[in-house]
């Protein structure tokens, strides 16, 4: 009996991490199903400007609000998905997408990340390379002449 009613609160409590959390009000619902379903994937790809790394459609913020009906305005007025998604990027600039472009500013954004990389792989292969050398000269430095070596076997007796 405890095992069931520990499954059962098991189960409640994951629950809504199975099902998506959307914020879309009922009042912002189009009434032709395919534009709310093209209204729902654009939603998906357009950060809230308030919240952190959320989209439109998960936020309850009021210009995730404003957005996700800016975006239904556009979209019933007949634009395509470009169409609207440029203009709410012109409007707010290319923070408000979720996926930046690989283009203009943003290159060098792409582009550091594995430029860093390479630096440090290649500063790492320098000391590695330097530190391996100086192990040998003193390797070499500490190397005992062959004089030294009689010497030292006549002190050890052999």
């Amino acid at each position: 009996m405890m095992m069931r009613i520990l499954a059962v609160l098991i189960a409640l409590a994951l629950a809504p991490l199975a099902t998506p959390a959307f914020a879309v009000l009922p009042d912002e619902v189009l009434e032709d199903p395919a534009l709310e379903a093209r209204a729902r994937e654009l939603s998906k790809e357009l950060r809230c400007l308030v919240c952190r790394n959320e989209s439109i459609d998960e936020s309850n913020a009021g210009l995730a609000r404003d957005l996700r009906l800016l975006l239904r305005e556009r979209l019933l007025a007949g634009d395509s998905d470009e169409e609207a998604i440029d203009f709410i990027v012109d409007r707010y600039g290319e923070y408000v997408l979720l996926r930046p472009t690989m283009s203009g500013a943003n290159l060098a954004l792409w582009l550091s990340a594995p430029l860093m990389l390479l630096l440090a792989l290649g500063i790492g292969a320098g000391y590695l390379r330097r530190r391996s050398a100086a192990a040998v000269a003193a390797a070499e430095a500490e190397a005992l002449s062959p004089e030294e070596s009689a010497r030292l076997k006549d002190i050890l007796g052999q």
